[in-house]
């Protein structure tokens, strides 16, 4: 069972480098926003794409990926929090105990304070 966990882990985390560095290969949709106002360019300003491009499909088919192993992680981490519970860990118990008030000793003057007589 840890070697499958293991194996997820190290996917998950090599799709999330993968998926970082897909978003950053990918031009923004915003990108030839200025081409649009004259500067010769095919498409307008936020206008349709056509047919999604690979980068974007990869994108979205490592999310996906990302998804999927981020649950199968969780319920790895519910089995082994479910397996620690079953272990028989001792709950803690509270013990009260009666608290009794400290006894009132009645205040002497003492014989060198002076009394104001």
């Amino acid at each position: 069972m840890e070697a499958i966990e293991s194996i997820v882990l190290i996917a998950h985390v090599l799709l999330a480098i993968a998926l970082i560095a897909l978003v950053l290969l990918q031009q923004g949709k915003g990108a030839e926003a200025g081409a649009a106002f004259g500067s010769g360019a095919s498409q307008t300003m936020f206008g349709s794409q056509g047919s999604a491009s690979f980068l974007s499909r990869l994108t979205a088919i490592m999310a996906t990926g990302i998804f999927l192993t981020s649950f199968a992680l969780a319920v790895y981490a519910k089995q082994k929090a479910g397996a620690i519970a079953e272990e028989g860990v001792p709950t803690p118990v509270v013990v009260e105990q009666p608290v009794e008030a400290p006894a009132l000793e009645e205040s002497k003057p003492s014989s060198d304070v002076p009394t104001a007589d």
